[in-house]
């Protein structure tokens, strides 16, 4: 049985490539959306990059889950058309089209809300709609430059080294969502759709409150700091007899007096660590006495016999060691759907877990078009426009 959600009813237009607009659809469709992925003959640019299985793509597979796909030429009259009628059936529009191409297709909000007026767009830029930037391309590791993120990763001293994991265009989906659903409730209220614009730009700004929000509070630079913490000690990464490294971090006092029971060392009776402030002046000889301690120990020791102390640690796992970790699988966070062509197809989980309307994973990322036959029909197409339109 297919899980329905808290949105079911409601339907999505994808009308995005890459991250930041798409997986903030795929989120909309765990949560019940009816979302149709609206692509071009060629298809999303997802559909291009990354490792192959079969003649599908792991990044395409890995965020588009949940939606039905659609192939229309934009570029075509016949092509808008259909749009048009799609978007008659739509409550939200997502898209990262950027102009003159967004107007050119008719994917602007003023040429989407003429078929319909109450449509919530949202679209989704690098920089703003309007302003200097306006217009520029940009993707998550431009962001982190221009927002100050690359300034503050790497240790100190060395070079700015990028977070790999895309975290900016995973928030500013999280952002888009937010947005849409805003939105949906004011037109609950007032009957009026809107437009709604969110930039990766300003979801890193959004992120960056602490070393930001330290410079606007304080005007001091937040200084790079590597694994440590610029405010308690210890936190690193530290070896193991196995070859291994774990993390072990102490925000408080009573944190690290557990740390030091679990490790049975004296620490607090020397006057290098006795307090936060004195660890903080001692941190590299703090460091390497964790260090001694730790590498003596293998990391699953060291792990449990921190974890049994209720001090903050973990392992440094691979994706291997994600995928099976007992956490993760219990939160539902791996899932397998059936795809069309490649069979049973392993993907992330839905992050949201509603008890009383749960969401779920609807369907397998679409093959290209998968979809076009039966969407066109729903909105009214013969068999013969259809055929017309497709071939």
């Amino acid at each position: 049985m297919i899980p329905t959600g808290p949105l079911e009813g409601l339907r999505v237009l994808d009308v995005s490539t890459m991250m930041a607009g798409p997986y903030a659809a795929t989120l909309l469709g765990d949560l019940g959306a009816d979302v149709i992925k609206v692509e071009s003959p060629r298809g999303d640019d997802s559909r291009h990059l990354g490792p192959t299985r079969g003649a599908e793509r792991s990044a395409f597979l890995s965020l588009n889950r949940s939606k039905r796909g659609i192939v229309l030429d934009l570029g075509e009259e016949k092509g808008r058309e259909a749009f048009g009628r799609l978007v008659g059936t739509s409550d939200i529009v997502v898209t990262n089209v950027r102009e003159p191409a967004l107007s050119k297709l008719g994917l602007d909000y003023e040429s989407v809300r003429r078929d319909r007026d109450d449509i919530v767009w949202v679209g989704v830029t690098a920089f703003g709609p309007d302003g200097p930037y306006a217009g520029r391309p940009g993707i998550d590791f431009l962001i982190q430059g221009y927002g100050g993120l690359l300034a503050l990763t790497g240790e100190p001293g060395g070079r700015s080294v990028r977070v790999t994991v895309p975290l900016i265009d995973a928030l500013a989906s999280a952002l888009v969502c937010t947005a849409a659903l805003a939105a949906l409730r004011v037109r609950a209220e007032t009957g009026a759709g809107q437009r709604v614009d969110v930039s990766l730009l300003d979801a890193l700004i959004h992120a960056q409150a602490a070393g930001l929000g330290s410079y606007l509070v304080t005007g001091e630079e937040t200084p790079r700091s590597g694994n440590r913490s610029l405010y308690f000690a210890p936190s690193g990464i530290y070896p193991t007899a196995d070859g291994q490294e774990v993390v072990i971090t102490c925000p408080s006092q009573r944190f690290f007096e557990k740390l030091c029971d679990a490790l049975d060392t004296a620490w607090l009776d020397d006057p290098r660590f006795a307090t936060i402030d004195d660890r903080m002046r001692h941190q590299d000889d703090l460091d390497a006495a964790i260090a001694k301690v730790t590498a003596a120990l293998s990391a699953d020791e060291v792990i449990e016999r921190l974890v049994t102390a209720d001090v903050p640690t973990a392992p440094i796992n691979s994706m291997s060691e994600v995928a099976a970790d007992p956490q993760i699988l219990h939160n539902g966070m791996i899932t397998s759907v059936e795809h069309t062509t490649l069979g049973p197809v392993t993907v992330t989980g839905v992050p949201i877990h509603f008890r009383g309307t749960p969401g779920g994973v609807h369907r397998a990322p679409p093959a290209h078009g998968e979809h076009t036959a039966e969407i066109l029909a729903e909105l009214g197409y013969t068999a013969a426009q259809i055929a017309a339109l497709t071939g």
